[in-house]
């Protein structure tokens, strides 16, 4: 997927790029697989803000992705692949055999016609899917789940992939996005390949007005600020703070450990930092 650039006739669109959108092929989703997705602003139920600078954006609908692929050695045929405005992936629509359809995030290599299907003694090949147990080891693969039967969690995002290390028992290692090495259930489904759309990291946003379309409002630096609003704030001149830099509510910023997860600790074989 390339990326398109501009003749810069404005100062935006000097570094600005887009995807080119050259591997969708349909521009509306299946009805019956959307819902209603209300904007929060950023507020929790009960009102309060728990995520600053969120709000406004462009109307969305959910696509309801099928992350268990639970429909057994029953095969799919690759209809569409459209644009989903939720995640950096492309998403793909599945037409089974039985009739049914569902939405799945298409791997590198996939395209329209391709036959998809999950089972155990599928071939290893870009979109199929298996339990880990049964993937050659130094496969990449993507759309992993934590634990069996709840659904993928891990590298789902566009161009992530995990590779298989090694297994051992009732345990693989694979290695995450992220460079930590973990330890997951070998009955733990996986899809073969790597997640497509791999220029996504590679846009520019450009202009601020964009980011306005996303949802995301300005966001604020603390030296920026007044003293009663942040205790980095103040200061006579553009002072650079004056502290070790933290969150507005006092908690270092950088290099601080946050983690309080103990119970998956014992899956971690490395950390992703040194």
């Amino acid at each position: 997927m390339p990326l398109k650039t501009f003749r810069p006739i404005t100062p935006s669109q000097r570094y600005k790029s887009v995807a080119d959108f050259s591997e969708i092929t349909t521009d509306k989703p299946v009805r019956a697989l959307t819902e209603k997705k209300s904007e929060k602003g950023g507020r929790n139920n009960r009102g309060r803000v728990t995520m600053r600078y969120r709000g406004g954006g462009h109307k969305r609908k959910y696509r309801i992705v099928d992350f268990r692929r639970d429909k057994e050695n029953i095969p799919a045929r690759v209809a569409t692949i459209e644009y989903d405005p939720n995640r950096s992936a492309r998403i793909a629509l599945l037409n089974y055999v039985d009739g049914e359809r569902r939405y799945s995030i298409v791997p590198l290599g996939v395209k329209v016609g391709d036959k998809l299907v999950t089972s155990a003694d599928a071939d290893v090949r870009p979109g199929n899917c298996m339990p880990l147990k049964n993937v050659p080891l130094g496969t990449s693969v993507h759309s992993v789940e934590l634990f069996p039967g709840r659904g993928s969690k891990v590298a789902r995002a566009a161009g992530a992939m995990c590779q298989l290390l090694a297994r051992e028992g009732e345990y693989a290692q694979l290695r995450l996005p992220s460079g930590e090495v973990r330890k997951f259930h070998v009955d733990c489904k996986c899809v073969i390949g790597q997640v497509g759309n791999l220029e996504h990291e590679n846009i520019v946003i450009g202009k601020a007005g964009r980011n306005r379309w996303l949802g995301i409002r300005p966001h604020v630096r603390g030296v920026a600020k007044n003293p009663v609003d942040h205790p980095m704030g103040g200061g006579e001149g553009k002072s650079s703070g004056g502290r070790h830099p933290c969150s507005p509510w006092g908690q270092p910023a950088k290099g601080y450990k946050t983690r309080r997860n103990k119970a998956s600790t014992k899956f971690i074989v490395r950390r992703r930092t040194k």
